[in-house]
C-alpha cells in the first residue's frame, strides 16, 4: 500500500490524489489480458504495438497477461510537448519496421483523450494490411465524436490531468506505480 509519506517523497508534494492504486491497476491488467486472450484463437500470434512513451509500463504488464504468442513493437508519436493539453498536431516520430500485413495487431495506448492520435494512426496501420486491428487503452476520457473507440479499456479517466504508471507531465511522474492527479 502506498503511504502519504511515500506519495510526498515520490512527487515532491505535487500529487493531489491517487486515483487508481498499484493493486487496482494490477487486477485490471490481468482482466484485460484474459479478455484479449478470449478474443483470439490460442494458436494465433498477436502483435502488440505500444505507443511510446506513456504505454511502456502498461504494455509490459499486459503482454505478460495475454495467453497467446505475442510479439511487441512500438510507435512513437508526439502531441503534448510540455503542455497539459494536446496540441492537436500528431507527429509520428518512430515507425516500427515490422510488417503488419496479415497480422492480428493490437494498438495499445496509455490514454485516449481527444482521440486525435488514434484518428491519425489507425488509417496508417490499416493501410499496411493487418488481418485485424483492435485498440486497447489503459485510460479513456470518454468524449463524443471519437472516431476510433477502443475495444478494451482499463479504466475511465477522470476529467483531470493524470500521471503515473508511464503517464507523464513534461517527462516527470512516469515512475509512479499508481495513477494520480496533479
Amino acid at each position: 500500500m502506498t503511504s502519504p509519506t511515500d506519495v510526498a517523497r515520490r512527487t515532491a508534494g505535487r500529487v493531489r490524489r491517487i486515483i487508481f492504486t498499484r493493486e487496482q491497476i494490477a487486477g485490471r491488467v490481468r482482466e484485460l489480458g484474459n479478455e484479449i486472450s478470449a478474443c483470439y484463437d490460442p494458436r494465433e500470434e498477436l502483435l502488440v504495438l505500444g505507443l511510446l512513451k506513456g504505454s511502456f509500463m502498461f504494455v509490459a504488464d499486459l503482454v505478460r497477461c495475454i495467453h497467446h504468442p505475442v510479439q511487441v513493437d512500438f510507435i512513437v508519436t508526439s502531441s503534448y510537448g510540455t503542455g497539459m493539453v494536446s496540441s492537436g498536431n500528431v507527429q509520428l516520430l518512430y515507425d516500427p519496421g515490422v510488417s503488419l500485413r496479415g497480422r492480428h495487431v493490437i494498438l495499445v495506448d496509455d490514454i485516449i483523450d481527444s482521440g486525435r492520435t488514434m484518428a491519425s494512426l489507425v488509417p496508417i496501420i490499416r493501410a499496411r494490411g493487418p488481418a485485424s486491428l483492435e485498440l486497447c487503452t489503459f485510460l479513456h476520457k470518454r468524449r463524443d465524436g471519437i472516431a476510433h473507440e477502443p475495444r478494451w479499456v482499463g479504466f475511465d479517466a477522470p476529467p483531470e490531468f493524470v500521471v503515473g504508471y508511464g503517464l507523464d507531465y513534461s517527462e516527470n511522474f512516469r515512475h509512479l506505480p499508481y495513477i494520480a492527479s496533479i
